[in-house]
């Protein structure tokens, strides 16, 4: 059992290898605008509709617990992870209670922690689907195709949370006693686990708790997991018939000789958070290396302007290995079939901020908005109580079958329910965890990553204390304006992003003037003595531009996107002439639309509002002759990607082609 003491601990406040350490959760809390009122609804409205789902006979996942527990008759329903997607949505519900105190949440915390408690085996083992047997053969750590390593990743970061916003132990000692049995049987070299893992989750999780409870045993086991990634041939053998080996996994390769991402998107992308949080603590610089080629990779090769990764359901590797849901060649990039799943689109953001915290580069902050405001948000519903599992960046009538595909991934609405349930969860900790992100600390300051109303009241490396508050209606308006509040008297830094795609920012402080240069893609780092009341100002030009893609993603070729600051827009069906549809929809090259703030639409938005051309194809079949064009003009109306698919079944598409003026 545990003994620590009761201290909210910072994640990485004693990384030896970051540039820049998070802040204490709940030093940071939204105020106003986009992000305060998306908190607000993951709160009010997304966890305790989730708990109803999960909590019920719907998801079933607490009923689990609880029969392993011995205080319900059963047998197990759902994925073999859905362990893990459970904790995901109490880790949700703690940042919840982390940012209201309400102790009503605490004491539903409780209680679920209780029967997980009463779950879990005397020697430590806590795996609903391999207890209660989901299949005869079911045994502990025998076949990858459990997902016993993701439970376990969940079950971890989820207990590590609890302890340092609650400062309880009842989670942690759970915690502790399971990840001694992973111990016990991984770090040993024995052949039979060498192979052991189809999801890496649990490489975040030992991290997470050496960084909680200090036992280098934990970090140790971690790095041994990625050490013996890729050291062992690929074959099947009894452990792995019915599921994909090789690149699917990440098993080929060694991580630190990687130069590419390879196979399931969210295995991926947990795996390099997982071996970023190793590195924060070893500073290995091979490890660092290969995770900054995959980083590249990812970013500039295999991702959507919508910050989405994942390009399909199902292909194959260059070494001819099967995968699914993931990725695909450089620049091979689908829109009606993308995949995208919304964990692979938030754990593209859950790396590129471990990246921030080792670099201190924008570029990582980049990511991380880009996601935030399209990829991720798609993912549910503007009521908080549907998801997408998978985003394309296009949607037609009539081109696809989901009922023959009877897949529960690919939906052409939004569901309530989901019976692979792992994105729902995943979505919503993010937003009730967001907060944390907008705010990094450095040796002599604070740097600024995510815009959005709030105040921070926490306290700096050196000790001392700080407040500031932000004031903006930032995505829609790109003035952001900074109060300080309280500060020391010497001289310290304040950061500002300027995002990559920001051109002709400005910088005042007190109404003058800032020397510091305000360059696209870096932090704009303000160093002086500061005083109570004064305030900085960073203007950020929110111009709507046509985007297009890099020469080589074919199916883009001479069409274009529109983005306005870091919100991506599409044109969907209803905000088209009747009879049109969105392949009909062509945009003039020398009239961007204007944008416009819709306070009653869609939960209050900026859309985009111009002229856009539409034809009707001539002829029928696959190949047909042009005969004149017939353009017919009609101001159409862009909407954020995010929202799309609130408004009933209908087409979309991002980008469209363009006719040159």
């Amino acid at each position: 059992m545990s003994n620590l003491h009761n201290k909210a601990i910072v994640a990485n406040e004693k990384s030896p290898h970051v540039k820049l350490k998070a802040i204490n959760f709940g030093d940071c809390t939204w105020s106003q605008g986009f992000w305060a009122d998306k908190t607000k609804k993951a709160i009010d409205v997304m966890i305790p509709y989730m708990g109803d789902v999960l909590c019920g006979d719907v998801g079933h996942a607490l009923n689990n617990f609880k029969i392993a527990a011995g205080l319900k008759e059963g047998k197990h329903q759902g994925m073999y992870w859905h362990d893990g997607d459970f904790y995901k949505f109490v880790e949700a519900k703690i940042y919840a209670y982390g940012l209201t105190k309400n102790e009503s949440l605490l004491k539903e915390l409780d209680e679920y922690i209780d029967i997980i408690g009463k779950a879990q085996e005397p020697d430590g083992y806590l795996q609903t689907q391999i207890q209660l047997k989901v299949e005869p053969e079911a045994e502990r750590y025998a076949n990858r195709k459990y997902h016993e390593m993701y439970n376990t990743g969940h079950l971890l970061i989820t207990a590590c949370a609890h302890h340092r916003i609650t400062g309880q132990n009842n989670f942690l000692d759970i915690a502790i006693k399971h990840a001694d049995l992973l111990y016990t049987y991984f770090y040993p070299d024995t052949k039979h686990f060498q192979r052991f893992g189809f999801n890496q989750t649990q490489i975040m999780g030992l991290v997470e708790l050496f960084r909680t409870v200090g036992d280098d045993k934990y970090l140790k086991l971690a790095q041994k997991f990625i050490d013996r990634r890729g050291t062992y041939a690929i074959e099947h053998d009894s452990t792995t018939v019915g599921y994909p080996i090789g690149d699917m996994v990440q098993e080929r390769t060694p991580l630190r000789e990687a130069d590419e991402p390879v196979g399931h998107a969210v295995l991926a992308l947990y795996y390099y958070a997982g071996a970023a949080d190793v590195y924060a603590e070893t500073g290995e610089k091979a490890l660092v290396t290969a995770l900054d080629r995959l980083w590249e990779s990812v970013t500039q090769k295999k991702m959507y302007a919508t910050g989405a990764v994942g390009q399909t359901h199902y292909g194959a590797s260059s070494n001819r290995d099967m995968i699914e849901e993931g990725f695909i060649d450089d620049y091979m990039m689908p829109n009606l079939t993308a995949y995208n799943e919304t964990c692979a689109n938030l754990c593209n953001a859950m790396f590129s901020w471990r990246m921030l915290g080792i670099h201190g580069e924008a570029k990582y902050a980049d990511i991380i908005e880009l996601v935030m405001h399209n990829s991720a948000l798609s993912g549910i519903g503007l009521e908080g109580k549907d998801y997408f599992y998978a985003n394309p960046l296009r949607m037609l009538h009539g081109t696809r079958d989901y009922d023959a595909h009877a897949d529960v991934t690919e939906t052409p609405n939004r569901e309530g329910y989901l019976s692979c349930f792992c994105c729902p969860p995943n979505i919503v900790r993010t937003i009730s965890n967001l907060s944390g992100w907008a705010y990094s600390l450095a040796d002599n300051g604070v740097y600024v990553n995510l815009y959005g109303g709030n105040t921070l009241q926490t306290t700096m490396l050196d000790g001392s204390s700080i407040k500031l508050t932000q004031d903006t209606d930032y995505p829609w308006k790109g003035i952001v304006k900074f109060t300080v509040e309280e500060c020391k008297a010497e001289a310290f830094d304040i950061a500002l992003r300027v995002p990559g795609w920001a051109t002709g920012a400005e910088i005042t402080i007190n109404g003058e003037k800032a020397t510091v240069e305000a360059v696209p893609g870096t932090y704009a780092v303000i160093n002086r003595s500061w005083q109570a009341g004064d305030v900085v100002v960073i203007d950020i030009p929110m111009e709507t531009t046509y985007i297009e893609g890099h020469p080589r993603i074919e199916e883009v070729r001479n069409q274009v996107a529109l983005k306005r600051g870091p919100v991506v827009y599409c044109v969907e069906t209803p905000d088209l002439p009747e009879n049109a549809g969105v392949l009909d929809v062509y945009l003039p090259s020398d009239q961007i639309p204007q944008a416009e703030h819709k306070d009653d639409f869609l939960g209050g938005v900026t859309v985009l509002r111009g002229d856009a051309l539409v034809r009707k194809a001539d002829g029928e079949g696959m190949y047909r002759k042009i005969n004149k064009l017939d353009w017919q003009t009609h101001q159409v109306q862009f909407v954020p990607y995010f929202t799309w698919s609130n408004r009933g079944l209908a087409e979309m598409t991002v980008f469209m082609p363009i006719v040159w003026k």
